[in-house]
Order: C-alpha cells, then sequence, then structure tokens
C-alpha cells in the first residue's frame, strides 16, 4: 500500500540504487593493524561476537542495482537476534565499507552513515552519496549497513508485487463504512504478511535493537568512540545510541531530525504541517497563492477519487497515488518543476506523469517489482510505537488534521488507525529517549522548509540530549535534508566539526 505518513526516510529519494550483499568470503582488507589498544567491548556479550573478525570481500550486486566499484568492500557483523539473551542465537547484518582515502596517520576512525526510513539500505545508498562525502573520506572509513530486518540483513516482504499492486486501489481516506472496512482489512492483512515473513525476528527489529548492534559495529571496526551522520529517520537512531552509550559519543550529526517529543499522533500531526508548509513553499515560487492552490490540489484530489485518471501504462491513478506523487517531489526543490508538469497534465486528464512520481516514492520499477523499503519501515516503526490510535479515535482527530491541511490531512489523520492496525507484536515506547547526559556535543541540523521532518523537531531534538550536548544548527531552505544540498554554510560547519572536532555555536543559521 502507498504510503508517505511514515516516510521520514531517505535525504536524497530519488538515489540511483548500487550495492552489495555481504561478503565474498575472499578475505581481503580484513581490520586494520593500526597499533591502537582494541577498542573498549561492549559488556555481557560472548567472546565469538566482540573478538568477531570481518571478512572484507567484494560486494556483489542486490535486487535493485549492480555491485558498486573496486573501492567498497561488503561483510557481515554476527549480532544477538535477542539483545536480552546475548549469547543465543545471533544474525547476520550487511555491511558496506570504503577505506579512508588520506594518509593513515590523518585516519580518524569510521564514520557510520544511516540514510532514514527506518527501512533504507544503506548498502545501497553509501556508494552513491560517495562523492558528496569525497571531503570526509579523507579521514574517515565510510561505512554503513542494512539494519535487521532491512534487505539484505534479514529482509523482511510482507506480500507480493501483484498484491502491492491490487491494494494501490484500496481508498486510504475511506468516505463510506463499506471502504472504512476495506481499508482495515487490508492493514491487517498487512501486518500478518510482515508476521509470516519475518517469525521470530518481527521482535527484535526496534530502534533500541539496531542501537546496540551499532555498539559491537563501532567495537568491530576497531574505534572507541561512535562517529555517526544519521539522516531523517538515522537522527532518531542517533539519539538513541547516544542515551543508551553516552560515553560512545564521537562526532555525531543528525541532518533532517525526527521530533524525539512526538507519538503516534504527534509525529503525523508534525508531517502533515512540513508537507503543507513545503507545498505553501512550492506555490509560492510558482506565483500561486498557497490557499487557493491547495483548493485546486484538492478539487483535484476529489475528482481523482470519484474517477481515477488513466495514464499510459494501463494503470489508474488512484487517489492515494495522486497524493504520493504529490509528496515526492516535495523532497527536493529541485524537482518541483517535476511537480509543475505532473499536476498540469493530471489538470488535463493524464495521470502518467503523477502516477511516474508515485511509483518513484513506492520504489517500483518498470517490470512491476517493488522494494521492501517500506515493508521494513513498518516493522519496525510498529514495534517502536506504543501509540495506536482505533479508528473512531482516528476520526475524532481528522478535523484538527484537515485544518492543518486540507490537501494532506484526511490520508495523515486515517493513516494514525491503519498503519499498525491489528498488529502482531505490541509497541515498545510512546515517544523515544534520546537524553544522553555526559555525551560529546551533537551536531543537530534543521531545514526551515523541510517537508518529512519539520524543522522544529531539530530544536527539540537538540533540547532532548541535553544542555551542552544538542548543538543546534539551522539551514534557512527547502528540501529534507541540509547537507550536501548547496549550502557552503551548511557543508563548512559539518566538516569541521566531523574532521577538527570544531563545535559551532548553538543556535547558528546559514542562510546560503
Amino acid at each position: 500500500m502507498a504510503r508517505f505518513t511514515r516516510w521520514t526516510a531517505l535525504a536524497a529519494a530519488a538515489l540511483l540504487m548500487a550495492g552489495c550483499s555481504g561478503s565474498s568470503g575472499s578475505g581481503e582488507d580484513e581490520n586494520k593493524d593500526d597499533g591502537k589498544p582494541p577498542a573498549a567491548a561492549p559488556s555481557g556479550l560472548p567472546a565469538s561476537l566482540t573478538s568477531q573478525k570481518l571478512d572484507w570481500g567484494r560486494c556483489k550486486a542486490t535486487a535493485t542495482g549492480p555491485a558498486p566499484g573496486d573501492d567498497w568492500r561488503c561483510a557481515t557483523l554476527k549480532v544477538p537476534l535477542d539483545w536480552a539473551k546475548p549469547t543465543g542465537e545471533t544474525i547476520g547484518l550487511a555491511l558496506i565499507r570504503s577505506e579512508s582515502s588520506g594518509s593513515s596517520d590523518e585516519r580518524i576512525g569510521s564514520l557510520l552513515f544511516n540514510f532514514g526510513g527506518p527501512g533504507g539500505s544503506g548498502i545501497d545508498y553509501l556508494p552513491p552519496y560517495g562523492p558528496t562525502f569525497a571531503e570526509l573520506h579523507e579521514r574517515y572509513d565510510l561505512v554503513s549497513w542494512d539494519p535487521r530486518g532491512v534487505a539484505a540483513s534479514e529482509g523482511v516482504r510482507c506480500r507480493g508485487d501483484k498484491e502491492i499492486q491490487t491494494a494501490e486501489s484500496v481508498d486510504t481516506t475511506p468516505d463510506t463504512s463499506t471502504e472504512e472496512t476495506t481499508f482495515l482489512k487490508d492493514a491487517a492483512d498487512f501486518g500478518k504478511g510482515c508476521g509470516e515473513s519475518a517469525g521470530k525476528l518481527m521482535g527484535h527489529v526496534s530502534t533500541t535493537d539496531t542501537a546496540r548492534d551499532m555498539n559491537l559495529m563501532r567495537h568491530v571496526l576497531g574505534d572507541d568512540k561512535l562517529h555517526y551522520f544519521g539522516i531523517s529517520y538515522g537522527t532518531e537512531l542517533g539519539g538513541v545510541y547516544a542515551h543508551l552509550f553516552p560515553k560512545n559519543v564521537g562526532r555525531l550529526v543528525l541532518d533532517a531530525v525526527v521530533d524525539p517529543t512526538a507519538g503516534t499522533v504527534g509525529h503525523a500531526k508534525n508531517q502533515t504541517r512540513g508537507f503543507q508548509r513545503a507545498l505553501d513553499n512550492y506555490l509560492k515560487s510558482t506565483g500561486q497563492d498557497p490557499e487557493e492552490g491547495s483548493q485546486r490540489i484538492v478539487d483535484l484530489l476529489e475528482r481523482i477519487d470519484a474517477d481515477p485518471l488513466p495514464t499510459s501504462s494501463g494503470r489508474e491513478l488512484t487517489q492515494q497515488l495522486a497524493l504520493t506523487g504529490i509528496v515526492y517531489p516535495l523532497y527536493d526543490e529541485q524537482t518541483w518543476p517535476a511537480l509543475t508538469s505532473a499536476l498540469d497534465a493530471a489538470e488535463d486528464g493524464d495521470g502518467t506523469e503523477l502516477l511516474a512520481q508515485a511509483d518513484g516514492y513506492n520504489d517500483r520499477d518498470a517490470s512491476g517489482r517493488y522494494g521492501t523499503t517500506t515493508h521494513s519501515q513498518r516493522v519496525i516503526s510498529c514495534l517502536d510505537d506504543k501509540e495506536r490510535p482505533t479508528p473512531e479515535e482516528a476520526k475524532k482527530l481528522l478535523p484538527e488534521f484537515r485544518k492543518i491541511s486540507p490537501v494532506f490531512g484526511d490520508s495523515m489523520g486515517w493513516d494514525t488507525a491503519g498503519w499498525c492496525h491489528d498488529w502482531p507484536v505490541a509497541g515498545q515506547y510512546e515517544t523515544p529517549e534520546v537524553s544522553a547526559p555526559g555525551a560529546e556535543p551533537v551536531l543537530v541540523v534543521g531545514t526551515t522548509g523541510d517537508p518529512a521532518t519539520p524543522y522544529e523537531g531539530a530544536r527539540k531534538m537538540a533540547d532532548e540530549l541535553g544542555k551542552g550536548v544538542g548543538v543546534h544548527l539551522t539551514w534557512k531552505g527547502d528540501g529534507h535534508g541540509a547537507y550536501g544540498k548547496g549550502s557552503d554554510c551548511i557543508d563548512s560547519t559539518v566538516n569541521d566539526y566531523l574532521l577538527d572536532g570544531t563545535v559551532p555555536k548553538d543556535g547558528k543559521v546559514c542562510a546560503s
């Protein structure tokens, strides 16, 4: 089912997909012996985990793309399936690394990346990002991974491609009791499929589980401190890590920040506000009045709801697909012209361009195969989220959501009930705990026009991390994420922090 309401995901959603999976077993490039004492081992783990050596070998192609270039190597890290039973069953996590390009005496260590979701594949996303991080690469090994339940790391697939396409016809803003029943049944069926796919992993893919995986990863990679770049959901993961392991925090950058004080409903309201704000900015950029432009889009969506648009592929553009097709270009200001073209075509009765945008968001390729990012995303977030509104509670929230956004409010409001409806496992917490007293300063970057993780979340994350820990940096710009988006001020501030440990003044603002 097409969803955008929990997709706090990928800072460059249109990245070309390339990557690898697992280790080739060649034994190349094992952990380097740089003369440093071994990193402090996480307590309570058997030597089979803390003393494991990563067997870095050539990366393999994945279902989403070819293998990356020779600068990248892949390996598998063993971690406990259940962190409450650290000596029990293990699972494998797929890692990817490119060693630092500079001299060994200037090397700082590993820099781990999480690109968001939850459910984004670091194996796929990091290599295309390589040029963006070229300056950091001179002194860091660039490292990412597929978190548990994602892609090459015991990835979850909740339903097949034909089932996904069929579910595109489900009305996610039901207007009748029949549509509501269909909507909730589809949601429950999705959860059932996730449970059947994940099995016993279903209860062990939380953000807390992944943060503990990161601490073992840090140790096995040979680093005393964790140096980390988290984007979107990756900021929540970084905050949870800082809370659990404050003494192991090195240089952490959190960009496109999830509000750690928001639960299920609060998060949905935040995103509703963020997407409407981004839409308003887009409409202003085209010379339109935001209120009038939003109403035209509402009218268009209502017409599509009553009569889906034809497309060149023979598939129909439903209301939900149209809404997803509008959301996708809002993630990056450079794709706003594509939104203009797609909306103009839809007004003329052709849904082809909006459908292409929706397919990009939903990770559907030309052959009709869908990626599993949204599957993993749902499995992880529903294990995290304890707050689960009922359909009746969601209906009562709809007027408030509509007031926040006439375009996105209905879908966001209904999703609070549908996302984890009749889910096979209980959620773990109302909101994540990110307080990290005693940790080194953490750089928290917010973008004023961010659609998916609204700007206000960055200040809240900085405050929750604690005084002297959270350092707030603002970019006055548009799009999801700030680093690498054309602001010399942002890029140089982040680079100075990561490379030299230079901490900017809390509250610094970059206007360009």
